[in-house]
């Protein structure tokens, strides 16, 4: 009888020296690693789903204590914001724009900082305040790219190490042409391959990867 999985959450490694540095997202991490020498107090860090946005902000965290919010709504801003002077913003177009000015003026006068992760740049954002839309297209944009095929490897082998599975090289080869170019498709095959090798009791080799891609 086929083992039923268990939806337990792995750990991901997100420390600087597990970030894959390849030439999709080499411009991204040189402006994290100019802060505090930024141009702006703020910067916008683009990219599709899954293309690392929040590993850097994790990284950007570490080496700045930035506080990270995932919203602006929870408390009053000097409340939320205490005495920090670097924070992450990761849900920077859906907060109140009044709020997201009051922040970025905030951090501007501390001589403080502000990442904001997004999908999109400020300019596709329809800001409508027309101080807060100056500023933030004022502001350096550092694009993620979609991943190369070399990255995309790279990248798979991280996922499966962070869950801890074993995978040979002809796995990896039969995968990367076939997914999508992106960290968003490479993070669901992971996932979708541990669940079938743990439910059928089987390691991650080409014919289940085949199996799995089928299926998703």
């Amino acid at each position: 009888m086929a083992q039923l999985p268990l939806d337990l959450a792995h750990r991901p490694a997100l420390g600087r020296d597990d970030f894959l540095v390849a030439p999709a997202n080499e411009a991204a991490v040189a402006w994290l690693d100019r802060w505090p020498n930024w141009p702006a107090p703020a910067l916008v860090l683009t990219g599709p789903a899954g293309s690392g946005k929040t590993h850097l902000a994790q990284v950007f965290a570490a080496r700045s204590g930035a506080l990270a919010l995932e919203d602006l709504l929870a408390a009053p801003l000097p409340d939320l914001v205490g005495a920090a002077r670097a924070v992450i913003l990761e849900n920077a177009m859906a907060a109140p724009e009044e709020t997201l000015l009051h922040l970025y003026n905030l951090l501007a006068e501390r001589g403080g900082h502000l990442l904001l992760p997004a999908r999109e740049p400020p300019a596709r954002w329809g800001i409508a305040l027309p101080d807060l839309r100056s500023r933030l297209l004022a502001a350096p944009v550092a694009a993620l790219q979609p991943p190369d095929d070399s990255l995309l490897a790279a990248v798979l082998v991280k996922l499966f190490a962070d869950r801890q599975l074993p995978v040979g090289a002809e796995v990896l080869a039969y995968l990367v042409p076939r997914l999508e170019r992106s960290f968003d498709a490479a993070a669901r095959i992971v996932a979708a391959l541990d669940r079938a090798a743990l439910a059928a009791h089987r390691p991650v080799t080409v014919p289940l990867a085949r199996e799995v891609l089928a299926a998703l």
